[in-house]
């Protein structure tokens, strides 16, 4: 195994955290930025909290936030964002990410589009998490994943492995980009930066944050966070949390200002490792230490941990 889990799970949220906050005019949009991850916190913490996915209890969450949702103008990114909790935690398996994403989707609107960018942003995750993703034959893969589709995106993305192909820059690329609608451009632009950048995280992000992707694109400064934040997590998953140049994450945890809501950077890892921890199916005896000792038996704090499906009940 290249990297491990926590190490592809913390370079999600923290590549994402950094592509954003990267972006020109992060600190003029201070609040839509602040929506953008919050979204995705509050599904990390669903899933924290029971286990499992619970459509009821996502709804209860989100609308807590609705007001900031109403009032946004980049409502379909925000949903692509909040998905990312849900592509890492049925990346295993391609029918229940897809079941499961879907679902969620139904909480928020049903535009193709959306639907589009979240099942191709998704299943890029599940592959690097299992490592199957290979940079050439990605974007068919995900082509065929999003099955038939009256969506863009598919030619969006086809129009990156052209380019790819013919290893065009990034001012080239912007601009074949810049004659449809904002989304599609943004998941498009966020495959270009990532996969021609494949082994560089800090490359890949500076090049999805670029001044001239404003004026090339059209884009808004939120739209471009956006860019940030989806290289962010590919390159994050891919290069895990070690890819991601170190003085980068020593000056995040000298700050140790609010993330995404949360109070520090430093709450963030912790919920990163609480949600791995759920999903790998961890036991911490120390959580339940009450019920092994109720009657007078000591037990040594111990935890005990391994990959899916292998523990089993006796």
């Amino acid at each position: 195994m290249r990297h491990s889990p926590i190490s592809r799970f913390r370079g999600t949220f923290v590549g994402a955290f950094l592509g954003g906050s990267l972006a020109p005019g992060s600190k003029m949009q201070s609040q839509s930025y602040l929506d953008l991850g919050r979204m995705a916190i509050l599904g990390t913490e669903s899933l924290i909290s029971l286990g499992r996915l619970d459509l009821d209890d996502w709804i209860a969450c989100q609308q807590q936030e609705s007001l900031h949702l109403a009032v946004a103008d980049d409502i379909s990114i925000k949903i692509i964002i909040a998905t990312l909790p849900v592509a890492l935690f049925f990346h295993e398996n391609p029918i229940k990410l897809r079941q499961n994403l879907l679902r969620v989707l139904k909480i928020w609107e049903d535009d193709p589009v959306v639907r589009d960018g979240t099942l191709a942003v998704a299943y890029a995750i599940s592959l690097a998490l299992t490592e199957k993703l290979n940079p050439l034959t990605l974007i068919p893969q995900t082509i065929a994943f999003l099955g038939e589709t009256p969506t863009s995106i598919p030619k969006k993305l086809l129009t990156v492995q052209n380019l790819l192909e013919q290893g065009a820059g990034l001012s080239r690329v912007q601009a074949e980009l810049a004659k449809e609608e904002k989304l599609s451009n943004t998941i498009a632009m966020a495959f270009y930066c990532f996969l021609s950048t494949l082994e560089d995280f800090r490359l890949a992000v500076l090049q999805a944050t670029h001044n001239g992707n404003l004026k090339v694109q059209d884009a808004t400064p939120l739209s471009l966070q956006a860019t940030g934040i989806i290289t962010g997590a590919l390159s994050g998953v891919y290069n895990g949390i070690g890819g991601i140049p170190v003085n980068w994450q020593v000056l995040l945890l000298q700050r140790n200002s609010p993330a995404w809501g949360l109070t520090s950077f430093s709450q963030m890892l912790k919920l990163i490792d609480a949600f791995v921890a759920v999903w790998s199916g961890m036991y911490d005896v120390g959580l339940n230490l009450r019920e092994l000792t109720e009657e007078g038996c000591e037990v040594a704090l111990l935890s005990v941990y391994a990959a899916p499906r292998v523990i089993r009940s006796r």
